[in-house]
């Protein structure tokens, strides 16, 4: 009797286990349901620290190729260091890929300008929350859900 609860113990995880695969491979595997093409797309986080430049009205360029979305935001400062797509315990383990920034010149209304540091995001899923970690200045990392929605085609 416990050998035979042992094995369908053992089913059972293997099954939950294939089953959590799939769905984390059929999530990466997700394209996104645009043409290719270049979006003014809307940048929305939980968080009032991080956010699109205020020059930017909450936009960023979303570019579409092949099914796959990379959204370029112009952040407020040069305070966060880097991004990750996912949990911060996961941007914290040997090997993850963490997005570099880029330096950006953003023009204010009143024709000032100043340098900011902007990240190029892949964007798993337009219109829905998904994970998206920082590093800034003091070395810590923070759990932050974004969402990318309402994306325009540019002319």
């Amino acid at each position: 009797m416990k050998k035979t609860i042992a094995v369908l113990l053992l089913v059972m995880l293997f099954a939950a286990l294939a089953l959590a695969c799939a769905g984390t491979q059929q999530k990466e595997a997700a394209k996104l349901d645009l043409p290719d093409g270049v979006y003014s797309a809307e940048f929305v986080t939980d968080s009032s620290m991080f956010h699109v430049n205020e020059a930017h009205k909450g936009l960023g360029v979303l570019t579409v190729k092949d099914g796959r979305g990379t959204l370029h935001v112009s952040l407020v400062s040069k305070s966060i260091l880097n991004l990750y797509l996912g949990m911060a315990e996961d941007a914290e383990k040997d090997g993850a890929t963490l997005l570099e920034p880029t330096t950006d010149t953003v023009t204010y209304d009143d024709g000032t300008t100043e340098e900011v540091y902007g990240f190029d995001i892949p964007v798993p899923v337009i219109g829905e929350d998904f994970d998206l970690a920082l590093i800034g200045k003091k070395g810590k990392w923070y759990d932050h859900k974004v969402r990318v929605q309402n994306p325009v085609p540019q002319n």
